[in-house]
């Protein structure tokens, strides 16, 4: 079209673009909702991870500075059970396993934890738990009393 002026080409360009921001916003708004969903999931999960480590190095050397065997497994579960519960774990789901061996000077103390993080609550995933688990071994002083310590 010859007789047109190009000034009413770049007005009626114009005017298709109205709504546009609405078709972007409804394009990028559920790949948004997604990453901040995984960014959360992912949040969760690492705090988990590091609160079961926590749990089992407590728990090891609560265990390994105990004055007995039968002691150091009381001990250690009780200090796991508490750091569990300071870390906003729940104790009942922890599963925290001690092996204090042969209990002697230079020995070690081994401790293994795993916990289920439960993601029900997070929509669009269903019921998806990932389990976190931990390990850790504590030596037991070689230059530790012999005689058993009383509290």
């Amino acid at each position: 079209m010859p007789g047109r002026d190009p000034r009413s080409a770049v007005r009626m360009l114009h005017r298709d673009e109205r709504g546009a921001a609405l078709v972007e916003t409804a394009v990028v708004l559920p790949a948004l909702l997604l990453l901040v969903l995984g960014v959360v999931m992912v949040g969760r999960v690492v705090q988990a991870q590091i609160a079961v480590q926590a749990v089992v190095r407590e728990a090891g050397r609560a265990a390994a500075i105990a004055p007995a065997a039968n002691v150091a497994l009381e001990q250690g579960t009780a200090r796991g059970h508490a750091v569990a519960a300071g870390h906003g774990l729940s104790p009942e789901d922890l599963d925290l396993m001690l092996d204090v061996g042969t209990f002697a000077r230079g020995g070690t103390v081994s401790v293994e934890a795993s916990y289920p993080v439960e993601l029900a609550d997070l929509p669009l995933l269903g019921a998806i738990a990932v389990t976190v688990s931990g390990s850790h071994e504590q030596r037991i002083d070689l230059y530790r009393s012999r005689a058993a310590v009383s509290p």
